[in-house]
């Protein structure tokens, strides 16, 4: 899912583009994506886009007479510009935003449609959409403390958690995680304040450490590579690869369509967190060490191979 760094871009890469331009049209292919019908979605057509936003993951066109035009992208949903006029792609196209300067195009590569898109009027049915998150990037350290304390989750569900934290989702959460030196279990209120404090500077830094590596990356160009996955990431997406700070296998925990990564030396300890489905299989003989994995894998590699 595009989170702060890849929608920070987004917007960077289209206020050269659209800001001040009129929407000429919108050509809708998805039949789930728009959420809205009142004012109805051709009403935006021939209005201005007079600002550009971001509320969370979501991107904020600013047009003219009071209306908004916000899209979720969701976890596939990925922007293109295209010259003016460019069709909207067969099979993961969802819509195709006609500017006088190009083309916006909407495309989403699950099968399972999920990005979102809303014309609404009025500031009030914007901030209706708002989970209330705080902007890690704006926030105080007091600021950023009341928000990880309020509710007592683990630190995974705390960053990724819409109502306390705005625009970071499972994979710079899992690099924020890393660079603090912290699990992604550990509980939001038991944090000590050195704790607390090295994750404030470590959301920080990661956020600003990643935004500024995507802009150079895309430089006066669209930004057409954003993906969960990338290189030079600490560890998510890393599984059982070296961590780049110790060189320690990175682990996972699988959770329905979401994994955390995280490297066991760096972050807990040398302690293996029980991944559910895995550790409900193997019960009292899950691994509670690096060690012990990796006895179980060679015990098991053995009883594969047999006697020679």
């Amino acid at each position: 899912m595009p989170e702060y760094p890849d929608v920070t871009v987004y917007l960077e890469a289209l206020a050269s583009r659209v800001l001040g331009q009129p929407l000429e049209g919108v050509r809708v292919r998805g039949p789930s994506l728009v959420r809205t019908a009142d004012p109805p979605l051709r009403e935006a057509t021939g209005k201005r886009v007079t600002a550009l936003r971001r509320q969370g993951k979501r991107l904020i066109f600013v047009l003219e007479n009071d209306l908004f035009l916000v899209l979720h992208l969701m976890i596939a949903g990925r922007l293109h510009w295209r010259p003016g006029g460019a069709p909207v792609p067969g099979r993961v196209g969802l819509a195709a935003f006609d500017f006088p300067t190009g083309t916006l195009v909407l495309t989403e590569a699950s099968p399972k449609k999920r990005a979102q898109l809303w014309l609404l009027r009025g500031e009030e049915a914007v901030r209706g959409l708002d989970r209330g998150g705080l902007d890690p990037m704006e926030a105080t350290p007091e600021q950023f403390t009341e928000a990880l304390r309020r509710e007592n989750h683990t630190l995974k569900r705390a960053l990724t958690d819409p109502r306390l934290f705005s625009g970071i989702g499972n994979a710079y959460s899992d690099e924020i995680l890393h660079a603090a030196r912290l699990s992604p279990v550990a509980l939001s209120q038991r944090l000590v304040d050195d704790e607390v404090r090295r994750l404030y500077q470590s959301t920080r830094a990661v956020l600003r450490t990643w935004t500024d590596r995507l802009r150079e990356e895309a430089g006066s160009g669209f930004p057409e590579k954003v993906t969960a996955f990338r290189e030079g990431m600490a560890v998510h997406g890393r599984y059982r690869k070296p961590c780049p700070d110790c060189g320690s296998p990175v682990q996972r925990i699988v959770h329905a369509d979401n994994e955390t990564n995280y490297c066991p030396t760096c972050q807990t300890g040398g302690r293996l967190l029980a991944d559910r489905s895995l550790s409900r299989l193997l019960k009292e003989d899950w691994p509670r060490s690096l060690e012990e994995l990796e006895e179980t894998r060679a015990a098991t590699r053995g009883r594969m191979q047999g006697p020679g």
